[in-house]
């Protein structure tokens, strides 16, 4: 048997829309994130609106709080990106991260003398101690390698080259200023520091990279080779040694086109979504799966108007019985907001009482005050 985006989307969502526990402390915080995965962040607010869909009533300051305890972090990992995950999961994205880039940063950096790791760990020893900015990371790396390797020809004035400087995997991001949840001016720590040694994970990568795809298949699966190669910015010969080797702990099934995707034997029961949640952009429900064969959750039309190419940026997505059909946008400035929701022609239009819980789920977890929702079609 063959399975359709359909229902492939609806195992997805077993994984990705999980029964919320009871409480909303930190500790809920947590456990949702180590459910569902890794947060893309380049939006500081996505986390949070991420956890306000899948744990409503969670507040911003319960948020944060797990943010300043360190259960749940910020750096730059996978495919380079900043993502908000758990601590726990944070030493397989760095030591998998650094498998990853090692070919990109030695392109860049154009060492003569040195490897790459030399300069990681320079890098993570100039940030131990103190939190430093994206500028004081590049000037001392550019010094740094002029010191020590006078023959490079690194191209770290480029903007690929500053923003490897502070880009390592091996660095963790707090806003220099304001909370969490805004775009504060990041600074730099290095992970080790604030989260204790991760030296066995680091000297088996392979092991590192066999456990992220192991997690990737129960919070997105079923899985194409394509899907985890894309989400975790590896080739596809690196990912099929991964699904070899873990064997018999996954299935395959048949998908779409003739594809072969990789799930638990005991995954859970496929889900039917109802109603209206409003998650972030760059949600998991796109994010997680390859670039070509997003259709598990959303239409490629549909794709196309929540994605702009010139900017690399996304929308912010309204799901609707488990489809992504619209978008929606917080108008104004300040602690009091309007919530706009649109929908996308031809879908299923969102009634107003399936709006009002996820719109003050959205407030609660970002820490807004609400003046008013208005639906309309997407002009």
């Amino acid at each position: 048997m063959s399975l359709s985006w359909e229902e492939l989307g609806a195992r997805s969502l077993a994984r990705q829309l999980p029964e919320a526990p009871a409480g909303r402390d930190v500790d809920a915080v947590v456990a949702v994130l180590a459910a569902t995965g890794p947060v893309q962040s380049q939006t500081a607010r996505s986390p949070y609106v991420g956890l306000a869909a899948r744990l409503p009533g969670v507040e911003r300051d319960t948020i944060s709080a797990a943010h300043e305890q360190w259960r749940v972090v910020r750096g730059s990992n996978l495919r380079g990106t900043v993502h908000t995950s758990t601590a726990d999961d944070h030493a397989l994205l760095e030591a998998v991260t650094r498998l990853a880039t090692r070919t990109t940063y030695a392109r860049t950096w154009r060492l003569s003398r040195l490897e790459v790791d030399d300069v990681w760990a320079e890098v993570e020893a100039y940030a131990a101690d103190d939190w430093r900015t994206a500028q004081e990371v590049h000037d001392h790396v550019r010094a740094w390698l002029d010191e020590h390797d006078p023959d490079h020809e690194a191209r770290i004035d480029q903007t690929s080259g500053r923003s490897m400087s502070n880009g390592h995997g091996g660095l963790l991001r707090r806003p220099s200023t304001g909370g969490w949840e805004g775009q504060g001016k990041p600074v730099y720590r290095t992970a080790r520091t604030l989260l204790g040694p991760r030296d066995d994970v680091l000297a088996d990568p392979e092991g590192a990279l066999d456990a992220l795809v192991l997690r990737h298949v129960r919070r997105h699966g079923p899985s194409s080779r394509h899907d985890v190669a894309w989400w975790a910015g590896l080739g596809l010969t690196v990912v099929d040694g991964a699904l070899a080797r873990l064997g018999d702990r996954l299935v395959a099934l048949e998908g779409p086109d003739g594809l072969v995707f990789h799930d638990l034997p005991d995954a859970p029961a496929p889900r039917e979504e109802t109603g209206v949640r409003l998650l972030p952009e760059f949600d998991a429900t796109v994010c997680a799966y390859d670039t070509a064969r997003r259709d598990r959750f959303v239409s490629r039309e549909h794709f196309e108007r929540l994605w702009n190419p010139r900017n690399a940026l996304m929308q912010p997505f309204l799901l609707v019985d488990g489809r992504i059909t619209g978008t929606w946008r917080l108008e104004g400035s300040g602690a009091r907001r309007r919530l706009d929701v649109t929908w996308f022609r031809g879908t299923r239009r969102p009634r107003a009482s399936e709006v009002e819980p996820a719109a003050h789920a959205l407030a609660a977890a970002y820490g807004t005050t609400l003046t008013g929702v208005a639906l309309g079609p997407a002009g």
